[in-house]
């Protein structure tokens, strides 16, 4: 079996600099294909750099990157060049983010808003995405909300729609970035049935969250970051078996 094929994500000494701060710092990881991966730490760990610099929403400051069977080398102050840049577009396009403000078009209803990517990336038509849409809104239990606007939707709904609007583009790979934590208590509830039901499917998975139990339930592996660094990888038992102080202080004060 091929790298390209044993890995979905494969990291290597992985550094991103704004500036003088490096909040990335020599990063190393592997994600195979079908793998949950929850991505855990305190506030400011870089769990959400290290999101982005997947998909290239941030592009790294130095190492090596493969997604989706796509390789990216990083230098020091060096450009993307032409070939890179197509790299990176084609990344994109195998690749979904949701993020936790939901990053919708205010101006869109629902459908528009999931059917905006088959349309502008893939060119397909209006009508035909638009039914493709709506049977992705089914799927999240919001095909009665096809036809309404953001501002008219709870929290959950919105992040639903998000998470329909990544799905429908058929990514390999899909990256959440604390996909509840914007939410009311109440309203978490639908949002993480909807994330199980996608790690049901065998979709890869990359999962920023506070929600340890959630990450203990459907993760088969938990990366725990802090001040820029892996910490810790390995699986949900030994992450939350107890032999690690830091994780111990982490959990006891995630889970007071």
């Amino acid at each position: 079996m091929s790298e390209s094929n044993r890995h979905t994500v494969k990291i290597r000494r992985l550094v991103k600099r704004f500036g003088s701060t490096e909040v990335l710092r020599q990063i190393d990881l592997d994600m195979a294909p079908g793998q949950v991966v929850a991505l855990v730490g305190p506030s400011g760990s870089g769990k959400t750099t290290l999101l982005r610099s997947v998909n290239l929403l941030e592009v790294p400051s130095s190492g090596r990157l493969s997604v989706c069977g796509h390789q990216l080398s990083f230098e020091d102050g060096a450009r993307p060049s032409r070939a890179d840049k197509t790299i990176i577009h084609d990344i994109r396009m195998k690749t979904a983010m949701v993020f936790q403000s939901f990053n919708l078009f205010p101006h869109m209803t629902a459908i528009a808003n999931v059917a905006e990517g088959l349309v502008s990336a893939k060119g397909i038509a209006k009508p035909d995405a638009e039914a493709v849409a709506l049977s992705m809104l089914e799927r999240m239990g919001l095909s009665d909300k096809a036809k309404s606007y953001p501002a008219t939707l709870s929290g959950g709904q919105k992040q639903r729609v998000a998470i329909a609007r990544g799905l429908v583009m058929q990514p390999e790979l899909m990256l959440f970035d604390e996909p509840t934590s914007a939410l009311d208590p109440e309203l978490r509830s639908d949002v993480l049935a909807t994330l199980r039901q996608i790690a049901a499917t065998g979709m890869t998975m990359l999962v920023a969250t506070h929600e340890m139990s959630f990450a203990r339930e459907i993760a088969d592996k938990i990366v725990f970051m802090e001040n820029g660094r892996i910490h810790f990888a390995d699986t949900p038992d030994a992450f939350f078996g107890g032999g690690d102080e830091r994780i111990a202080r982490f959990l006891s004060a995630t889970l007071s």
